[in-house]
């Protein structure tokens, strides 16, 4: 007979339980296989679930800090997100005390750093080494369409791209907060085009000043229609922002999420000259 592990509700991004994105974590998931993750996630309905287990004997980091983190939305396994391991990091914090991390994820390892002040827990999370890619016209065109946006609504400056810092987001910028917020989209025709090209999310982005921006991600391949806040997106679209000049090379961005769903959040995006990989953080905390 199996016995049901025990679900944690946690929210990342938001030191307020009604704002951030939720995520089920569960702590110890040694006697759960794939099928039985994929179901509870998808009993849960949160855009993803954490999934923790031992790690493997090669992963390093500190004896008892160091985990296999797996991630499942409500119809598949993803590759990496960001918001589920802010919420798993703050909710081991709570176990065993701020400090480092380590996780094997599917994308490559992913070192968190947990550091707590006048009783809020903040995790900062680096991403795997990014990357950018074009996409092509048509595919670009088929977005568009799928979103109902007219390539005039389009901010000139942020040129359309697919980034990568652990799962592959296509990065679309808004000419205005007003077009950001105006998003009704055709579910089937954007999801058919993510599948295809291996997409976790859509990021739209609007830029309010130099290092500040608004951002709301689609979530069709998932299951579900916007995902609140978005770590593993907002670590793509720093690599994205860093290679075409968007910002200096050592920077912190501020993106806002969640607020035209009615759970605002704020991730923190830190790039550093001479590395590569993206620092992602927020605050967390549980959902009661």
């Amino acid at each position: 007979m199996t016995t049901e592990p025990e679900v944690l509700h946690y929210t990342a991004f938001s030191d307020d339980p009604a704002g951030g994105n939720p995520a089920g974590v569960v702590l110890d998931a040694a006697g759960l296989d794939d099928a039985a993750m994929l179901a509870l996630a998808a009993r849960l309905g949160y855009s993803e679930s954490a999934f923790l287990t031992d790690p493997p004997a090669d992963l390093g980091g500190t004896p008892g800090r160091a985990f296999t983190l797996r991630f499942f939305s409500p119809r598949a396994e993803v590759p990496f997100c960001g918001h589920a391991t802010v919420a798993a990091s703050v909710a081991l914090a709570e176990r065993i005390g701020p400090g480092d991390l380590l996780f094997a994820t599917p994308a490559g390892p992913v070192p968190v750093s947990v550091t707590e002040s006048e009783g809020v827990l903040r995790a900062t999370l680096t991403t795997v080494e990014p990357h950018t890619e074009e996409i092509a016209d048509a595919d670009l065109a088929e977005a568009l369409a799928a979103l109902d946006w007219p390539a005039g609504d389009l901010d000139p400056t942020l040129v359309p791209r697919i980034a990568f810092a652990g799962a592959r987001h296509l990065v679309i910028g808004a000419a205005t907060r007003e077009r950001l917020a105006d998003l009704a989209y055709d579910f089937a025709r954007l999801e058919a085009l993510m599948h295809r090209l291996d997409l976790t999310t859509v990021q739209l982005v609007w830029r309010e000043s130099r290092t500040v921006f608004h951002v709301r991600d689609p979530f069709p391949v998932g299951g579900v229609v916007e995902d609140p806040a978005t770590g593993a997106a907002a670590g793509a679209f720093g690599a994205y922002a860093r290679e075409f000049g968007l910002v200096p090379a050592a920077s912190v961005l501020t993106l806002h999420q969640g607020a035209d769903m009615g759970r605002p959040g704020v991730l923190t995006v830190e790039l550093r000259e001479g590395d590569a990989r993206i620092r992602v953080g927020g605050t967390g905390t549980r959902i009661a």
